[in-house]
């Protein structure tokens, strides 16, 4: 009779062998769809969107350590694994906001509006400045690997581009929608370059669904913005 751990390991090893030195993972094709469906929660202002999610990222951390890990996909992605490990805990964070949110609205988990300048002020100069400090880290730990200097830039602002996207959807704040569509001009060139083809489709379908949400939180936070009674409306 097969065991837990024997199905947990056939799953983690299944692989399509495209060609003798480049091979896709199974996980990474379920751990994009997971996302996917976390991010179609989130149109839909669910807080379903962050436990769906949060499975995505665990597979996704090991498919983007790639050799670092023993797989023969390809080069190691750390700013793509970081951001993994941070969904992670900024989803508990998300997760916690929305049903709170839910309970005592008895509606949807949250009202889209835009973040104020003050937030702005803070965030804006704290992103750049973040992107310098991950350039230098990621350069530093992957000294060993044969990559050019803009791969780390690139890996550096996914992963700064990604928390504050996750946190502003936390916040409900309609600039996740714009965040996420920075991240994905970086990074799907980034995945098709090192070979992470299931993971560069997603993203690209991904932009054009992130367009759509975008069109979608402005309306609601433009028709929700003069309700002061506090109730929100049922989602969607």
């Amino acid at each position: 009779m097969t065991s837990l751990d024997d199905l947990l390991t056939t799953f983690y090893t299944a692989k399509w062998q495209v060609t003798p030195g480049q091979a896709i993972y199974y996980r990474e094709i379920v751990g994009n769809a997971f996302g996917l469906g976390s991010a179609l929660f989130g149109l839909r202002r669910s807080a379903l969107a962050w436990p769906v999610g949060i499975v995505g990222n665990v597979l996704l951390f090991t498919v983007f350590l790639g050799q670092a890990l023993g797989n023969d996909q390809g080069t190691p992605l750390y700013g793509q694994a970081a951001r993994q490990v941070f969904f992670l805990i900024t989803s508990v964070y998300g997760w916690w906001r929305w049903r709170r949110n839910s309970r005592t609205t008895h509606g949807a988990a949250v009202t889209p509006h835009w973040a104020s300048h003050r937030q702005r002020l803070v965030l804006i100069p704290g992103a750049l400045a973040a992107v310098v400090v991950c350039f230098l880290v990621f350069r530093g730990i992957g000294a060993g690997f044969p990559v050019p200097w803009w791969y780390y830039l690139a890996d550096s602002w996914i992963f700064v581009g990604s928390m504050l996207a996750t946190y502003a959807m936390a916040r409900g704040w309609v600039e996740f929608w714009l965040c996420w569509i920075a991240v994905d001009l970086v990074g799907v060139p980034e995945l098709l370059h090192f070979g992470y083809y299931p993971s560069a489709i997603l993203y690209a379908v991904y932009a054009a669904f992130v367009v759509w949400g975008f069109l979608v939180w402005l309306r609601i936070s433009r028709a929700e913005r003069p309700r002061v009674s506090g109730t929100l409306p049922a989602p969607a």
